[in-house]
């Protein structure tokens, strides 16, 4: 069971950070979506948690937009899962946003420290 602290901690995503984040994920192999949340959780040491509320529309919505594909295949349970796959324009996609997202920490950097 969560703790009030741990709720205190967890860090809510923007829609297009979110997507971008997915679209990372899946550039290091498909993966279904549990998989796609679980390697958000790692490799942010636990502090980007993201629920599944979040997660299936903003894969769904990668799909509508062409970004990602979706093929039902057995996962290494044996269960049948969707999993997800990077397409070229995903990848075009991640790296537009990469570097939106780079501009975008600058300029709060630099409202940050100003004095």
């Amino acid at each position: 069971m969560a703790t009030k602290n741990s709720y205190q901690n967890r860090i809510e995503l923007l829609q297009g950070t979110l997507d971008m984040l997915i679209l990372k994920t899946l550039q290091w192999g498909e993966q279904h979506g549990y998989g796609i949340s679980q390697a958000i959780r790692a490799n942010s040491g636990d502090v980007l948690q993201v629920e599944t509320g979040s997660l299936y529309p903003a894969l769904h919505r990668l799909e509508r937009q062409g970004w990602v594909k979706a093929e039902w295949k057995k996962s290494e349970s044996n269960q049948r899962a969707k999993f997800y796959k990077i397409t070229k324009l995903g990848k075009e996609q991640l790296a537009s946003d990469y570097e939106r997202w780079g501009r975008m920490v600058a300029t709060i950097e630099g409202i940050m420290t100003a004095k």
